[in-house]
């Protein structure tokens, strides 16, 4: 059993913690917010995660994780602390070091004893470097200190799952006395470890990513051509997922990648090319492909409908995706203000995300709309002129086709996420737009004979 302190309790770090002290080590959480330290003593955890509520009352009952803003009690004798703060994106899509800068200092001047500094946040190639020498400038006491890479690969809404039966775990040390300590820390995870240097474990976390957003937007580009040629997305992800090769992951289309990781990691990435003088232009092209297409469903509704003011607007799921309340770079964040805009009366329904989506766009009047957030999915379709699919909850895809028909006005749907069959939807009366399917392609392929026609 080991000593570990985590510094942030976000998703990376608050995750990481939890799931230290569930396979057996002394784990304290570190946060500067004292309501959330308090809240999370309290048993009740600070973001939407399945399964961790109760993997934090367990643990905390039983006196293997607790939770403090004293960053000095709980570094000075730790064998190991673990970096999970966050690495938010500036404007020109750099990572924002500072956070990583602070905790580093702390450590620097608190640690009494010999200790292991785990970088877990999502950082730039070479940070790690400059992290352990931040650590030996402000050094206080006579100890040994280096820093090691230990990325996550976990999703959001699976996160606990994801740690701990982690497919790999990725160490990247610069002594086998770093090296070993991490690997003895992970020991009771019973998993497999790759054991590679710093720079390298950093770039195979940006390397991962940013190949998983390539693939979901490359499928979107596809999707989007479907519907123009007349082919159907899903029976060509079909075809293609039995292609060793390839796989049958990240092969459905829909209205973009979101979430803390794929939009910043590929910016971030490409930031990094650029300032070794290089272009990635497969990640670039992913990052321009995924900003066009969050907002495809407004962009079709627009030719179909002369406005939406005095609209209602269904609008089913907030967040990101399923499982979590997230929403950094949710399609709805995208496509909810294009609808205020133009005056639509926008009826918002989310299982866990409503209350965050109302701190940027509180219930009332926004611009020339108005927005109202409802318990239950049928308020949000009662009477409705349009609806929207922004994210694929189990609540969502529960609704039947007749419901629609049903409760309506006019039964138009507009679904990001290819939750329904395009005949079930036609057979029951509800005109259904979804993404690269055959239901929306026959004027495609009319533009498209007609572009034939003058390019021969």
């Amino acid at each position: 059993m080991y000593k570990i302190a985590v510094a942030g309790t976000g998703y990376v770090g608050l995750v990481a913690g939890v799931c230290f002290a569930e396979i057996g080590h002394q784990v304290t959480c570190v946060d500067i917010d004292e309501e959330k330290v308090d809240l999370m003593k309290s048993g009740v955890s600070p973001i939407y995660e399945t399964g961790l509520q109760e993997l934090m009352q367990s643990n905390y009952a039983e006196g293997r994780i607790d939770y403090t803003t004293d960053y000095k009690s709980a570094y000075k004798d730790s064998d190991a602390i673990f970096i999970g703060v966050g690495t938010p994106e500036q404007s020109d899509g750099s990572a924002n070091l500072s956070y990583i800068a602070t905790v580093a200092r702390q450590i620097a001047e608190t640690i009494e004893k010999d200790c292991l500094v785990v970088v877990k946040s999502t950082v730039p190639v070479g940070t790690n470097d400059k992290v352990e020498q931040f650590i030996q400038d402000f050094l206080v006491n006579d100890v040994k200190v280096e820093v090691a890479s230990n990325p996550e690969f976990l999703a959001q809404g699976s996160a606990v799952h994801d740690t701990l039966h982690a497919e790999r775990i990725i160490i990247g040390t610069e002594s086998k006395w770093a090296e070993e300590r991490l690997m003895k820390i992970y020991e009771p995870f019973h998993l497999p470890i790759v054991s590679v240097n710093r720079r390298s474990a950093e770039m195979i976390k940006y390397a991962s990513n940013d190949f998983l957003a390539l693939k979901i937007s490359y499928m979107n580009d596809i999707a989007n051509l479907c519907e123009l040629v007349g082919a159907d997305i899903q029976d060509v992800a079909k075809g293609m997922s039995y292609d060793e090769r390839i796989g049958s992951k990240f092969l459905n289309a829909g209205i973009g990648y979101g979430g803390s990781c794929f939009p910043k990691d590929t910016k971030s990435l490409e930031n990094l090319a650029r300032q070794n003088g290089y272009e990635l232009r497969t990640v670039k092209a992913a990052i321009d492909v995924n900003k066009d297409q969050k907002t495809m469903l407004y962009k079709k509704a627009s030719k179909r409908l002369i406005t939406f003011n005095g609209l209602k607007v269904a609008a089913l799921g907030l967040t990101f995706k399923p499982g979590t309340d997230d929403l950094r770079e949710a399609a709805s964040l995208e496509n909810v203000p294009l609808l205020l805009e133009q005056g639509a009366d926008i009826y918002a329904y989310d299982p866990v995300g409503t209350t965050n989506f109302a701190k940027v766009h509180p219930e009332g009047v926004n611009g020339t709309g108005t927005i109202t957030y409802v318990a239950n999915i049928e308020d949000a379709l009662e009477g409705a002129n349009v609806c929207f699919i922004f994210t694929e909850w189990g609540e969502v895809k529960s609704v039947t086709p007749e419901t629609y028909k049903k409760l309506m006005r006019t039964p138009l749907v507009y679904d990001g996420r290819n939750i329904y069959e395009v005949e079930q939807m036609k057979e029951v009366g509800v005109e259904y737009h979804s993404i690269g399917r055959q239901s929306a392609s026959r004027e495609g392929i009319k533009e498209l004979k007609n572009l034939e026609l003058q390019n021969p």
